[in-house]
Order: C-alpha cells, then sequence, then structure tokens
C-alpha cells in the first residue's frame, strides 16, 4: 500500500520556475516607489508571501499608499514577465506525469496566487492536463497560506483524509499551510536562489527534504 493516497503541490518554486521573474518585477515596481533592494533581498523578503497581504510593509518603506490602480500594473507587468520566460521547475514535468498515473488522478496545484497566474504557467509549463479540476487558489479562499484553507479545499475536493495527503512545498509559509491542514509536508529545497532554507523548513513542519524533483515520484510511490 502506497504511503499517500493524494500529492498536493504548491505552485511557484515547486511546479514553475517564476520566482526570479516575479520579484524581479516587484523590485523594479517598488524601486520607483522608492524603495531600493537587490532581486536576491526582494526574493528574500516576499517569496511565498502575497503581495497583497505585504501592503503594510510596503506602505512603510515607500511612505505611499498602495493603490489597486498598483495592483493591477502589477499583475500586468508579472503576467507579461511569466508569458515571456517561465518554464518548469527541472523534473517537475515527469514527476506529475508519474504521479498522476500512479495516483490514478488524485494530485492537485495549492497556490496562494490568483488563479489566472496559476493556470496560465501550469499550462505554459504543459502541466494542466494533469490538473484539470484540481487547481485551487488562496485567492478564493477566505484565508491564503499560511493558513491549510487551500489545502483543506483540495482535499475535500479529493476526497482524501488529511492523514493520507503529501503536501510539497518549497518556502516556510507553504509548509505551515500544509501542515495546519494536517498533511505531511516534504520540503523541496535545491540550491538556487528562491527557495528557503532546509533547516528552515524543516522548523516550521517538513519531515522530508529533497533537492532534486526527479526522485519525488519514485519515493511516494515505493511500498
Amino acid at each position: 500500500m502506497a504511503r499517500y493516497d493524494a500529492v498536493l503541490f504548491d505552485c511557484d518554486g515547486v511546479l514553475v520556475d517564476s520566482e526570479g521573474i516575479t520579484n524581479g518585477v516587484l523590485r523594479d515596481m517598488l524601486e520607483e516607489l522608492g524603495w531600493k533592494l537587490t532581486r536576491a533581498e526582494c526574493m528574500r523578503i516576499f517569496v511565498g508571501k502575497a503581495v497583497s497581504d505585504e501592503r503594510a510593509l510596503i506602505e512603510a518603506h515607500t511612505g505611499q499608499p498602495l493603490t489597486e490602480d498598483w495592483f493591477v500594473r502589477f499583475r500586468e507587468r508579472r503576467n507579461q514577465g511569466l508569458i515571456a520566460h517561465v518554464g518548469p521547475i527541472p523534473g517537475a514535468v515527469e514527476a506529475v506525469q508519474a504521479l498522476h498515473a500512479g495516483l490514478q488522478g488524485r494530485i492537485a496545484c495549492c497556490s496562494g496566487a490568483d488563479r489566472f497566474k496559476v493556470e496560465m504557467q501550469l499550462g505554459k509549463c504543459g502541466l494542466l492536463p494533469y490538473f484539470e479540476g484540481r487547481v485551487f487558489s488562496g485567492h478564493e479562499m477566505p484565508r491564503s497560506k499560511p493558513a491549510p484553507d487551500v489545502y483543506l479545499a483540495a482535499m475535500a475536493r479529493l476526497g482524501v483524509a488529511p492523514g493520507r495527503c503529501l503536501v510539497v512545498e518549497d518556502t516556510v509559509t507553504g509548509v505551515q499551510a500544509g501542515v495546519a491542514a494536517g498533511a505531511t509536508v516534504w520540503g523541496y529545497c535545491p540550491p538556487e536562489a528562491g527557495h528557503d532554507a532546509p533547516d528552515a523548513l524543516r522548523s516550521a513542519g517538513a519531515v522530508g527534504l529533497f533537492a532534486a524533483m526527479g526522485g519525488l515520484a519514485g519515493s511516494v510511490l515505493a511500498d
């Protein structure tokens, strides 16, 4: 009997290599408001978080109120960059294909981002067919990560108990959400920038750590 009946994936940084693109746009737009950061600093502060949830922090550093028009322009510029440049995390397509087959379709994508962004990225990376009807956005939940809502919604849709679900995350915020939902959480922590450190993921509750997506399916489906 497989150890898990379902696998629930985060999107950004786990399935799609998007964090550098998104944070490059964010860094530029924050500098336009007067807050100068390097891309690495921007990623350290904002990876794993919804920009809208950091409104107070941004306003404190810029001294300017963030308007809805600013968020609209951010999403437009972000989407343009992602459409042009986003690609899959190495090994993610193969892992998703294998798990989709091995678990009879019981996989889901659970993101804190808006649905358009998530589905556009999955589509660009050839992953969307494996998640049709099983994409969950934190924007459509009462609370986003680190609250468990997006994962609880996926578990309910799949009809799988939390204790039989594996969550794959690469940020502390996401790990906290998976743990709060009652799932087992594995932390994806490759050496590239844009992912939280292994010790931080483990401290947040990840019980397993791995650095290459290529071995994920074999580990999950092993007896």
